[in-house]
C-alpha cells in the first residue's frame, strides 16, 4: 500500500476542524479530507498530549517558571486563525458539493471555467481555481472569447434552421454533401464538417440503404446479347447510353408494383419509366417508349444496357428496341454489378420515398410518390456524379457550353 505523507499545516488543519465543532465525528470528518479515520484519531490523540503537556507543571518552582504560558493576546490570534482556517475549509467542502452536482453530465475543462464564471460572485475567481485545480490564466482566456463563442452558437442556429428546411424540402433524403452543396449554391459557404457536427447536433440525417431484394428472373433460352459497355457506366454526351432495371414497389400485406426504369449514363437522367402490377414485357417496353418521347421520338444510335431478366431477352423486347434504334447490350447471367447503375438508382428511390418504411399503403400512393420523386430527381436533386446538380440542368449546361463552342 502506498502511504501518503501529509504536511505538518495539513495535519494541525484537520486537526483544527475537528476541535472546531463537538458534533464532529472522526468518520465525517475524515471522509471530508480524504483521510483514514484511524489517521486523524491518532492526530487527535497527538494533539491533545501535547496540549496536555503544556498545561501541566512539575510542582517545584523552578520547573513551573520554566513553563512557557502563551498570553492571552497570543491564545486569541491562534483562535482568531483556527476559526479563520475552519471556514475557509468549509468553504471550500461548499464548492465541491456544488461542482459535483455541476459536473454530473462530465468533468470537462470548458465545464469547469463554466462553473468558475457562474460561481466567481460567491467565492471569487482565485479561490475557485484552485479548488478545480484550473489555471486562472486560461479562465481568463476563456472568459475573453465568450463573445465569439456567442456569435458561433448563433451563426450555428441560423445555420440548424437553414438545413431544417433543407432537409424537409427534401423529403428527409438529403445527407451532409448534398445539404452543403445546396447552401453553396444559396451562397452560404460553410465547410462539410460543419453541417455533420450541427446535423448530428439537431438529429437529422439522410436515409440509408435499404436490403436488396431480387426481381431478375433469367431467360434461360434467350439468344446472346453482347455487353457493351463492360462494367464502365459512363458517357460523354446525353442520349448515347442507357442502363435499365426492374425494381418491386411494396404496397399492403405481400402484394407489389413493379418499375422499370430507363436511366442516361451522362447525364444520370431518368429518361422514360413505367410502373404496372405486372412484370410482362410490356412494363418495359413502355418505359423504353417513353425515354424515346423524351428524346425527340428516337433513341437512334443510343446502347440499352439490362440484365438478362425475361422481359429484356423477349422478341417482343428486340422488336421495340430495332423500331426505335436501340443497340441492346446485357451483362452476364446472375452477376449483378454488370448493371449497377441501374440498380443503384432503385436503391436510391426505394431509399428515399419509402424512408425507413416497410411498404407504402396502397398503390395509389407509391404511384404518387415515385412520380413526385422521380420529377425531383430530375430537375432539382442533386447529383454528387455531376458536380452536385441535377440531371436537366447539367444537359441544360452542356448545350450552353456546346453552342458556345
Amino acid at each position: 500500500m502506498v502511504m501518503k505523507v501529509y504536511s505538518a499545516e495539513f495535519r494541525a488543519d484537520a486537526v483544527a476542524l475537528y476541535l472546531s465543532d463537538p458534533k464532529n465525528t472522526f468518520e465525517g470528518v475524515s471522509k471530508d479530507l480524504g483521510v483514514s479515520r484511524e489517521t486523524l484519531r491518532n492526530w487527535v490523540r497527538v494533539e491533545r498530549a501535547r496540549q496536555g503537556r503544556a498545561a501541566g507543571t512539575s510542582g517545584s518552582p523552578r520547573a513551573a517558571q520554566a513553563v512557557d504560558v502563551p498570553s492571552d493576546d497570543v491564545l486569541k490570534e491562534e483562535n482568531k486563525q483556527l476559526r479563520a482556517r475552519v471556514r475557509e475549509l468549509e468553504t471550500e467542502r461548499e464548492i465541491l458539493r456544488r461542482a459535483a452536482k455541476y459536473f454530473a453530465g462530465g468533468d470537462q475543462l470548458v465545464s469547469r471555467f463554466q462553473f468558475v464564471d457562474d460561481h466567481r460572485g460567491a467565492f471569487g475567481v482565485k479561490r475557485l481555481c484552485r479548488v478545480l485545480e484550473v489555471s486562472r490564466s486560461g479562465f481568463y482566456r476563456w472568459l475573453k472569447g465568450a463573445p465569439a463563442r456567442m456569435e458561433r452558437a448563433r451563426s450555428d442556429a441560423r445555420l440548424a434552421r437553414r438545413i431544417r428546411e433543407i432537409h424537409k424540402e427534401s423529403d428527409g433524403t438529403y445527407g451532409v454533401p448534398r445539404i452543403t452543396a445546396e447552401l453553396w449554391d444559396a451562397g452560404i459557404e460553410v465547410n462539410h464538417k460543419r453541417v455533420a457536427r450541427v446535423m448530428a447536433r439537431i438529429g437529422l440525417q439522410g436515409v440509408h440503404l435499404r436490403k436488396k431484394v431480387r426481381t431478375t428472373v433469367p431467360e434461360p433460352s434467350a439468344a446472346p446479347v453482347p455487353d457493351l459497355l463492360r462494367r464502365d457506366f459512363t458517357a460523354s454526351e446525353s442520349n448515347t447510353k442507357y442502363v435499365g432495371d426492374i425494381t418491386y414497389l411494396p404496397i399492403g400485406d405481400g402484394q407489389f408494383l413493379y418499375l422499370a426504369t430507363v436511366l442516361d449514363l451522362c447525364s444520370k437522367r431518368l429518361a422514360g419509366w413505367s410502373i404496372a402490377d405486372h412484370m410482362r414485357t410490356e412494363l418495359v417496353t413502355d418505359a423504353l417508349r417513353a425515354a424515346a418521347r423524351t428524346r425527340g421520338g428516337t433513341l437512334d444510335g443510343a446502347i440499352f444496357h439490362s440484365d438478362n431478366g425475361a422481359q429484356y431477352a423477349s422478341k417482343e423486347f428486340a422488336h421495340v428496341c430495332r423500331e426505335l434504334g436501340v443497340i441492346r447490350s446485357r451483362g452476364a447471367v446472375g452477376t449483378s454489378a454488370d448493371n449497377a447503375a441501374a440498380e443503384s438508382f432503385n436503391a436510391s428511390l426505394k431509399r428515399e420515398t419509402l424512408q425507413r418504411r416497410k411498404r407504402w399503403s396502397g398503390a395509389r400512393e407509391a404511384r404518387l410518390a415515385v412520380f413526385r420523386w422521380v420529377t425531383r430527381y430530375n430537375t432539382r436533386r442533386r447529383h454528387s456524379a455531376l458536380g452536385q446538380i441535377s440531371p436537366i440542368a447539367y444537359e441544360q449546361r452542356s448545350i450552353t457550353l456546346t453552342t458556345a463552342a
